[in-house]
Parts: structure tokens; sequence; C-alpha cells
């Protein structure tokens, strides 16, 4: 049981909608773990209302807060500084406010690489990347796998303008190195043919909607590592089909861990406990099934 006093700091995951989030019970344990009396909760907020809470949350007694879907771009207008990294990226997943000022950080491309490389064994180095979606995830992810010297990356969206937007972005940085597919099945199975890594960074399949997948099955083949940034069910569809093919495969969760635990020790200058954060994310997914 949290024992909170007038002491306690919370911090917060604002998104919308949030559904079944983990993070606020991996956050909590790690807190427990650490003796820092925090809390961390879940702030759903509409869009239309996005302003109004940004603003009043320095006023309380918060030391940050997590950005996820879709507001991962929009949050950085209405931060008073931004970490390099984020900036360089275009996309804040993590926020530390101190003396009412709020300061924005991106720890989602970390927590992607370490979760590849400590999960599947994968270095991107020479790879050929598929990414599905094109929105602040992807921004991190696409980024940090462009500074790891992947090979060719394909960047695939519903709206294919933002996708060569993302693309331009990439290119004018890095070279040459991405281009931008249509949600065609002509076109995504040329590019996914080549494909060493498929990740998707869209939001489809998560619960509540387990059944949704975002590509048609018959467009994986055996030889790629099909990552997915969705950790709630733990394995989505899209990873379930790839597993039938002999594909590797990754969840959501190491990168939710990883990324968490580089922005608790944003918050708190105190190593994360990595392990009882996995241990608590474990014991929820067993508990909920």
């Amino acid at each position: 049981m949290v024992n909170i006093n007038s002491k306690t700091g919370y911090v917060g995951l604002l998104g919308y909608p949030l559904g079944h989030s983990v993070s606020p019970i991996m956050q909590n344990a790690a807190f427990k773990s650490r003796n820092i009396n925090n809390i961390y909760i879940a702030l759903e907020v509409k869009p239309q209302d996005l302003e109004t809470v940004v603003k009043a949350i320095p006023k309380m007694n918060f030391a940050g807060f997590n950005v996820t879907i879709p507001y991962k771009i929009e949050i950085m207008k209405y931060l008073d500084e931004i970490d390099d990294l984020a900036q360089f990226i275009g996309a804040v997943n993590t926020v530390v406010i101190k003396d009412g000022k709020m300061k924005g950080y991106n720890t989602d491309g970390i927590g992607f690489m370490r979760s590849l490389e400590e999960e599947l064994g994968v270095k991107p180095e020479g790879k050929n990347i598929f990414i599905l979606g094109s929105g602040g995830a992807s921004r991190a992810i696409s980024m940090t796998l462009a500074m790891n010297k992947v090979g060719k990356m394909y960047i695939c969206n519903r709206t294919f303008e933002k996708a060569e937007s993302l693309v331009a972005d990439i290119n004018e940085r890095f070279g040459q190195i991405s281009q931008a597919v249509p949600m065609e099945k002509e076109k995504m199975a040329e590019a996914i043919s080549e494909a060493d890594i498929l990740i998707n960074t869209t939001s489809v399949g998560t619960y509540p909607n387990v059944d949704e997948m975002p590509i048609d099955k018959d467009l994986l083949h055996g030889s790629l590592a099909v990552c997915d940034i969705v950790y709630n069910p733990r394995k989505t569809k899209l990873l379930l089909e790839a597993e039938k093919l002999g594909c590797r495969s990754m969840s959501g969760l190491g990168m939710l861990i990883f990324q968490g635990a580089e922005a608790f020790e944003i918050w708190t200058g105190v190593e994360a406990p990595a392990n009882t954060m996995f241990e608590a994310a474990e014991a929820f997914y067993n508990h909920s099934v």
C-alpha cells in the first residue's frame, strides 16, 4: 500500500486513450524499491483539454510525466526546454519539472535499441528495416536506428505524406537511407521482401482490439525479425502470426521497461531497478490472463 502524504511527489502518464497501461505498475514498483516517496498515476486527457492540463501540471507537486500516443510531438510546443536528442528526434516521451519549468527528453529510441539487442541479440548496423507508422514513437526509433548505421529503412504509413515527411527528415540528417512506402500491398510486399527487421510503431492490435493487425499476414516472411511496440496484449496478433512462420519476435514490453528505466533515472537521479520493473510488469500480465 502506497503511503501518500504531503511530501509525496507525483509522476504521470499523459495520453489518450490509456486503457490498461502497465506503466503505473512498473514505475510504482521502482519507486517503492528505491524508497522514493513518489507515486505514478495515469492521466487520460482528451485532445481539447491537453493545453489546459499541461499548463496546470507544473503548479502541482509533479516531478514530471511520460507522454504517449497521441501527444509525443504536440507536447513539445508547451515545454520550456527540450533536450538535444529529443529535439533531434522531433518527439518527447519524458518530461521533467524543476522549479516550475518543464524540460522534454526522449527515451523511446534508447529503450527500443536496448530491447532489440538484449532480447533478440540483434544489432541493427547494416540491416534493412521496414517500419509501420510515422508518429512520435516511429520518429524516435527510426532516428535512433539511423544513428546506428542501418542499411535501408522503409517507412510506411496510412497517410503517405506523413511517411514522406519523416523520410525527408531522416535523409536530411543521414543521407539517402530511407524511403516512404505507400500502404499498398504490392509496394509493401516489395519493401518487406528486402527487410531483415519489421517494426510496428502504430497502436493497431492494442487491447481491446486484439484481433487487429497493422498489415496483412501474407506480407510476412520467415527470415524477418518482427518487433511490435504494443505491449498490451503481451503478444499481439502480428507477433503470433509471425511466429507461425518461424520469425523471431519481440513485444513492446522490453522497450517499455527500458525506456521507463531511463525516464526513472532522469526524474530521480537514481539507478532504475530494471529487474523489479520487469517483475512487476510480468506479474500484471500473469494476473490479467
